[in-house]
């Protein structure tokens, strides 16, 4: 999350810090390579066509659903989830977001294994909203066939995939 921080900062303005001599370094190149180190770390988010991402880490899938499927529901109020253990083959239903204005079914991008849910979005379902790549994600699983991955589009062809629908 710093990094993220830390990137977004170096994007807007440059960063610079004092030494205990005085020295001013700027620090906008290296939080753009901290947070490429850190990304390149943590796994590439991948995406579905029906706009759900998962980012696999160590054999354990972080799933959640896009900013662009958050923002064409609208403010999430409810999210329905399984029970953790439960298993589910990939593209199969596993819960469903209600919104203001829709509701829409949430399917998972590989098989596997339930391993935890995102308990915070039973108080506050509106970090769908807020923050759909972070505090949002909703499930994470076991992964059993990490080869499901190659099916999935990367952060480039999902935009390309975006564009497209809005054409």
């Amino acid at each position: 999350m710093a990094c993220i921080v830390l990137r977004r900062a170096a994007g807007i303005l440059p960063v610079t810090l004092r030494s205990a001599a005085g020295n001013i370094h700027k620090l906008q190149a290296q939080a753009s390579r901290s947070y490429s180190l850190t990304r390149h770390l943590l796994g590439e988010r991948k995406f579905t066509k029906e706009h759900e991402w998962v980012s696999v880490d160590n054999g354990i899938a972080t799933v959640g659903v896009s900013n662009y499927a958050q923002e064409k529901l609208g403010d999430i109020v409810f999210v329905q989830m399984p029970e953790v253990g439960d298993h589910f083959d990939k593209d199969t239903e596993f819960g469903a977001l209600e919104s203001v204005k829709a509701a829409s079914d949430l399917f998972l991008p590989l098989t596997g294994k339930i391993s935890e849910i995102n308990t915070s979005l039973e108080e506050t379902p509106s970090l769908v909203n807020e923050s759909p790549y972070d505090n949002g994600w909703i499930v994470k699983m076991e992964v059993e066939n990490p080869s499901e991955l190659d099916d999935l589009m990367d952060e480039k062809a999902y935009d390309d995939f975006l564009e497209n629908i809005e054409n």
